[in-house]
């Protein structure tokens, strides 16, 4: 009797998690074979044609909202590692959890939070929306996962490569550049593409922070989608899909060369 509950419940588990896996990636799987459809009409299938991606590499708007989002992304991305390389270098000394636990709450908080949140320094402080307010948006956010994983690389770190460097007679800068940058650029690089990656698909922090001359390509999205669903926005979010996943995917792999630096 015993035995037939764990197979139930394994089956119960297993039949959930397939069901939890269609929910989420069927949706995307019709929007990948729907935007080479050659009908105007979303749900009705008339021929394969790549007329829907021609439009989106044809139509300035879109080509400029791609073109601010690049932008963002690029700039948060180098602002948040370099900001957040310094932080963990000049509070290595700090052994305690609290600054670790306030870039956690960027995680764990929502993002309506932070961007409202965000958007209301701006207002205090007069600053106008646009590029900047959309790059220390998008920076802020970046920071919450740059400072953790460039802290936990630092920490693994083996003391006695540095102190070997400053015994052999190179100076801190020299220790800092030839020893320690090395071996944190594989964290440096995986978290790059985390920020530039979520940078790149933000809707929230460009909604409350961009202004109606700068718009990134998720806004401009949104704005097609009020009126009317054009099935360009098939295509375009198919390439944001390709995008996205090969980021994924470079991301996954500098993890692992990380994990084999840090054993080595």
């Amino acid at each position: 009797m015993v035995q037939g509950r764990r197979y139930f419940s394994r089956f119960a588990t297993l039949l959930f998690v397939i069901f939890a896996y269609i929910f989420l990636y069927v949706p995307m799987v019709v929007m990948v074979i729907f935007s080479f459809n050659d009908s105007s009409v979303s749900l009705s299938w008339k021929g394969f044609s790549l007329r829907w991606y021609i439009n989106f590499f044809n139509s300035p708007q879109i080509i400029k909202a791609l073109q601010t989002s690049l932008i963002v992304a690029s700039a948060s991305t180098i602002i948040s590692v370099v900001i957040g390389t310094a932080f963990v270098l000049c509070t290595s000394w700090w052994k305690t959890s609290f600054l670790n636990n306030i870039f956690y709450l960027n995680v764990i908080l929502p993002d309506i939070i932070l961007a409202v949140g965000v958007l209301s320094i701006f207002t205090f402080l007069k600053v106008p929306l646009g590029y900047c307010s959309l790059i220390v948006g998008h920076s802020v956010i970046g920071l919450g996962f740059v400072v953790p994983i460039v802290r936990t690389r630092f920490e693994e770190l083996d003391p006695e490569l540095t102190e070997a460097s400053l015994d052999l007679g190179a100076g801190y800068n020299q220790t800092f550049v030839r020893v320690i940058m090395p071996l944190l650029i594989p964290s440096l690089i995986a978290s790059g593409l985390l920020v530039f990656t979520l940078s790149l698909d933000d809707f929230l922090i460009a909604f409350f922070c961009s202004s109606p001359n700068v718009q990134t390509l998720s806004i401009y999205v949104y704005s097609m989608i009020k009126t009317f669903v054009d099935p360009t926005i098939n295509a375009v979010s198919t390439c944001l899909l390709v995008v996205s996943s090969i980021l994924v995917l470079l991301l996954s792999a500098f993890k692992v060369i990380d994990k084999v630096i840090a054993h080595e």
